[in-house]
């Protein structure tokens, strides 16, 4: 049979879902009178102020459960879930230092996964709260700066370390990311260099480096890649010498593929891939390989031939 206090507390517990939150707190209160050493009755008060958002009585209620619980050899798992619900009031104040006191105190007592994983929120919160603070642009422009002196000099492993700096002072800028990129292509770190150079365009897609310095990289052994690359680099300044060699490059040494080769590394360019997957494109090659008069058509249309010309170029089409 319940006891008065458990019946005030399912009192308490039917007005909670019923988001009646000042009745409930009056009926916990009450299950507390009638019985102060049970830590259930303080915690679930302080789940009711948690939803009403009054996070300082969250935490005053549930220290004092903690205590209540601690004095009467309450469960561990109860003690555990006051601690965790201070760490999480304190997250919400702010406050992540003392929200991480809370929650290492709360895993003492039991590794709960749900308290494990809102502690790793707030460990993530507290990171980035640090990197937040870190960022200086005007010191991030002098790291730079000294980044750029390191490069002249040759020295692109000590340039890479101010380079890094200048990202982390200030992730936003896209020119560290570029300068970066050309000291790991320098130093054959293909990989990290590809990977600076899309992070740079993603910065900001009308950096012309960004896209020259990926273009220098795939050239090395995908040239078909790099040629688009160069494309687009040409589309934000058409009179850049630089890609208009860069293309040249490439188109050379596609010419000078067997082309069987030219046509299979041709075959990875996304670019090819989206023209033989188009469904009108298929019909059309087909009409074309059975018709040469249905060919001469075909080509009067502009986007047609644009289509049918990459794909001559790149060897996947061959005419005779």
């Amino acid at each position: 049979m319940a006891t008065p206090a458990l019946k005030a507390k399912e009192l308490g517990n039917k007005a909670y879902k019923a988001k009646q939150f000042d009745v409930a707190i009056k009926h916990y209160d009450e299950a507390i009178a009638l019985d102060s050493t049970d830590i259930t009755f303080y915690n679930n008060k302080g789940a009711v102020n948690f939803e009403k958002g009054d996070y300082d009585a969250v935490i005053e209620v549930c220290l004092k459960a903690v205590d209540i619980g601690k004095e009467h050899g309450s469960d561990y798992k109860h003690i555990a879930k006051a601690l965790a619900r201070v760490g999480k009031a304190y997250m919400k104040k702010d406050d992540l230092d003392k929200s991480l006191y809370y929650y290492d105190k709360a895993i003492t007592e039991h590794r709960d996964p749900n308290i494990l994983s809102e502690r790793s929120e707030v460990l993530k919160l507290l990171k980035e709260k640090e990197k937040l603070a870190y960022i200086d642009p005007e010191k991030s422009q002098a790291e730079k700066a000294k980044g750029n002196e390191q490069f002249k000099q040759g020295k692109y492993a000590e340039a890479i370390e101010f380079y890094n700096e200048a990202i982390k002072r200030n992730p936003s800028d896209h020119v560290p990311y570029s300068n970066r990129a050309a000291c790991y292509t320098k130093l054959m770190e293909f990989g990290l260099a590809m990977q600076d150079c899309d992070k740079c365009i993603e910065l900001n897609p009308m950096f012309i480096k960004g896209y020259l310095r990926k273009a220098a990289v795939l050239k090395i052994d995908k040239p078909q890649e790099a040629k688009a690359v160069y494309e687009k680099a040409l589309e934000i300044d058409p009179n850049n010498a630089e890609a208009k060699q860069g293309i040249h490059h490439c188109s050379q040494s596609l010419r000078n593929l067997k082309p069987e080769d030219r046509a299979k590394l041709a075959m990875n360019d996304p670019e090819i891939q989206q023209i033989l997957q188009d469904p009108s494109m298929q019909v059309i090659l087909e009409q074309m390989q059975k018709d040469p008069a249905a060919a001469q058509e075909h080509l009067k249309n502009a986007a047609v031939r644009d289509k049918f010309m990459k794909l001559v170029e790149s060897g996947v089409v061959q005419v005779r």
